[in-house]
């Protein structure tokens, strides 16, 4: 879910869609649910089986993770509500759509990796996304230098979507890392306990 409305709300950022927009916007609700679920399963599993050693930090890094992914989620949302404020038009002028399509892009190929993480476990495909936040760091900062040289020509109220908008992207990659590194940490913490 987290994957799709990232990438539906680059949509309606980039192209003025209201309708994908609108779907992001009312979806979040649905993702809010499904993290409120893991959490109330989760502390049933702790009342109800008191788990300890890699039960325990399973259990706990599954709450972290639906945080993570929730927070995902109400980035997307975020990106989507701004192109709900500009409809009909859109907050970006054509010379800034590469940049925040990249970040789309990145956004997305990395939900993508995390849900094959998630499924996997596979602690050496989850090293794998701290390079991939390297590349939306990049174009996170390319895009203030950009805004920042001197000759900005579209004005504070573009300047503000702009800013909020890499702000949103780079922290919807932020969360991602976040998850690799507790699948990384509870592969490493099985590993160890079979040792």
């Amino acid at each position: 879910m987290v994957t799709d409305a990232m990438g539906r709300a680059t949509t309606a950022v980039v192209s003025g869609d209201l309708g994908a927009a609108e779907e992001v916007i009312s979806q979040d609700a649905v993702i809010d649910t499904v993290r409120d679920d893991i959490e109330a399963r989760v502390v049933s599993l702790l009342a109800r089986q008191q788990p300890v050693a890699t039960d325990l930090r399973t259990l706990v890094a599954t709450l972290r993770i639906s945080a993570d992914l929730e927070r995902m989620g109400d980035l997307s949302r975020h990106v989507a509500e701004i192109a709900r404020r500009r409809y009909p038009g859109t907050s970006l002028p054509a010379v800034l759509r590469p940049a925040i399509e990249e970040m789309g892009r990145v956004a997305q190929q990395m939900a993508t990796k995390v849900r094959q993480v998630l499924e996997t476990k596979d602690p050496q495909a989850a090293a794998e996304l701290p390079f991939d936040d390297d590349a939306m760091d990049e174009v996170h900062r390319s895009t203030f230098q950009y805004m920042a040289d001197g000759a900005w020509p579209h004005g504070i109220e573009t300047a503000v979507d702009l800013t909020l908008l890499s702000r949103y992207y780079e922290r919807f990659a932020d969360h991602a890392v976040n998850v690799a590194n507790r699948v990384i940490f509870q592969a490493a913490r099985v590993g160890s306990a079979h040792e």
